[in-house]
């Protein structure tokens, strides 16, 4: 048997773009993104604590130390510039194995670590 246990979550993201018209995805700066562990196209949840949405997408990396967060494609209508943001990813695990989730509290309203 596996559970579904928290990776990684990046907290208090404020949404820097949207763009409607994309395939869809958030982007996250590669320096966040790093310091979540979170890889390219990994699956992740997004809670918008502005407006209360949830939201599974992928990531897409964006550029180095820009601090965007850009909700993409359908993902856009989730949420708007200047909402607050967690962004979390999971991973499977055999019970008997623990995982330290790695946190990473951006500065508010900054998305710099």
């Amino acid at each position: 048997m596996h559970i579904t246990v928290l990776k990684s979550k990046i907290s208090y993201a404020k949404i820097t773009h949207t763009e409607l018209y994309y395939e869809g995805s958030i982007t996250i700066d590669e320096a966040i993104m790093e310091a979540a562990g979170l890889q390219p196209f990994e699956q992740v949840h997004v809670v918008n604590l502005s407006n209360g949405e949830r939201l599974v997408t992928y990531v897409i990396t964006g550029a180095r130390n820009s601090g965007i967060i850009g909700l993409n494609g359908p993902a856009a209508r989730k949420g708007l510039i200047g909402d607050d943001v967690h962004i979390l990813s999971y991973a499977q695990t055999d019970p008997k194995h623990s995982i330290d989730p790695k946190v990473v509290a951006l500065k508010r309203g900054l998305n710099r670590l």
